[in-house]
């Protein structure tokens, strides 16, 4: 039942971060931020593994959807490398989490990436 409820109050947060993205602009690293926030103790700690179905992984979906354009992709892409330089040495989590969630983004989360 805990599990049930944890997995309605990630849905509400995402239906609440998804209505605030306007659908004509750039997305906002607030909801990129809150999207990770998903994943804080893998982000944090390294542990638990993201598996698909978590409210994490969930998250990285959504964050996959918010990225359905080429300029939603590179705002993105540059919040993700904004978070990475706010998390070092953590970088490592943020960039895996995608891919144990089994989504791709369409660029490779890394410090080096040119999100142009």
């Amino acid at each position: 039942m805990k599990q049930l409820i944890r997995h309605v109050a990630v849905g509400m947060t995402v239906i609440v971060v998804l209505s605030a993205i306007p659908a004509d602009s750039s997305t906002d690293c607030s909801t990129v931020t809150a999207l990770v926030s998903s994943c804080s103790s893998f982000v944090k700690d390294g542990t638990p593994d993201p598996m698909p179905g978590s409210p994490c992984c969930m998250a990285m979906t959504t964050l996959n959807n918010v990225a359905d354009s080429a300029d939603n992709r590179r705002s993105v892409c540059r919040c993700l490398m904004d978070l990475i330089t706010q998390n070092n040495p953590n970088a490592t989590a943020i960039a895996t989490l995608p891919g144990f969630c089994g989504v791709s983004l369409g660029f490779t989360i890394d410090p080096n990436t040119d999100c142009e």
